[in-house]
């Protein structure tokens, strides 16, 4: 194993805590461009970092693009990623004693790939996700034989009809929903991890009541159980150690623990899609089922923003670009449907020149 550079891993080290500190990355993020740099180490044979010069970043582009992980090359968004974590690495090191004159912008940019392969790693591509039947069917599968089973139904059923992200449904506590009015607190100061830690007011959609009364009469539960309003809305698998095995072994109740990450809900989502005999879909994936769902009722534009801000977006952009994005099969069915015949009323003025605006924008 080669040797580490020990300036670099000063300067690194320097760098990571401006990451976090200065700029408020996440773990994950870190992560990712320490590998990147990692990478450009290794190729280097850990050169210092003030030899770095638009010969050897040519040199390190072909090398990655070239590069094969579990005997697979790179793909050009993974590639595209890489470099855009190094450039920052670069970038940032430029303004630092001992490298600004080493390193200068214009060299940073020898980082970057070509305009094809740009458009090529940020495309989007629609993802996959199930039909509402799909989801029912899974929830309807779950015999009811104990508390985790009551939990898992109310967890697969509340996923789709919020919506949220899987880490904001694990650290959502009790008190953040109210069941009387469907209303949903995401709120970060009560410890609810959402994206960029933002505030989002959000309810839980009624696409279909029976999914509706399993969240409910889980709430319900746990509350008759004794749970309080800090306690997780979905908690963890009580854990019993058993007298003639030192291993722990998950019970068939649940204890007022949250989960540490999301790879329970995905598990469960794994486990719960093999015993129904159907095929597994990521959590995640029912995110985008509800945007559709939800979207496909709207009438108006101030429906469309409400919609997109129940999603915690920013701009409406975001939920139509990144979410509302058919495969094939549905957007042929949405365009051989319309109607162009019928000429639009005044009143759909409005709402037309809105969707015209988003659609001109971006």
């Amino acid at each position: 194993m080669m040797k580490a550079n020990i300036k670099n891993e000063r300067v690194k080290r320097k760098f990571f805590t401006w990451l976090k500190e200065a700029e408020g990355c996440c773990d994950s993020t870190v992560n990712n461009t320490e590998k990147a740099i990692l990478l450009y180490e290794d190729f280097t044979k850990q050169a210092d970092f003030t030899s770095f010069n638009p010969d050897k970043a040519i040199d390190f582009k072909r090398w990655l693009a070239k590069r094969e992980f579990r005997g697979k090359p790179n793909s050009v968004t993974t590639y595209h990623t890489y470099l855009r974590y190094l450039r920052k690495f670069f970038t940032w090191l430029s303004w630092q004693l001992g490298y600004k004159s080493r390193i200068t912008p214009d060299l940073v940019s020898y980082l970057k790939i070509s305009e094809k392969d740009e458009r090529i790693a940020t495309q989007y591509i629609p993802r996959k996700y199930p039909p509402l039947e799909y989801v029912v069917k899974l929830v309807d599968s779950i015999k009811i034989n104990s508390e985790i089973d009551k939990r898992d139904r109310a967890l697969i059923s509340f996923t789709l009809l919020s919506g949220m992200r899987d880490q904001a449904i694990v650290t959502l506590p009790l008190g953040c929903f109210d069941e009387d009015n469907l209303i949903i607190n995401q709120n970060p100061k009560q410890g609810v991890q959402t994206k960029f830690s933002k505030y989002i007011p959000s309810i839980l959609f009624k696409f279909d009541d029976k999914l509706v009364s399993h969240v409910i009469e889980w709430v319900k539960h746990l509350k008759a159980k004794g749970f309080g309003s800090h306690d997780p809305l979905f908690p963890r698998s009580k854990m019993e150690h058993e007298e003639d095995n030192l291993s722990f072994e998950p019970a068939r109740d649940v204890e007022a623990i949250f989960w540490k990450g999301t790879g329970m809900i995905r598990q469960i989502f794994k486990n719960r899609s093999k015993d129904a005999g159907l095929p597994y879909y990521p959590p995640h994936t029912f995110r985008h089922l509800a945007i559709d769902l939800a979207l496909r009722h709207c009438k108006t534009g101030d429906q469309i923003k409400a919609i997109s801000q129940n999603f915690g977006h920013d701009h409406i952009a975001t939920t139509l670009c990144s979410y509302a994005n058919y495969d094939p099969q549905r957007l042929h069915e949405i365009l051989t449907n319309l109607n162009f015949s019928k000429i639009p009323a005044k009143t759909d003025d409005e709402k037309i020149e809105k969707i015209k605006k988003i659609v001109l924008d971006n």
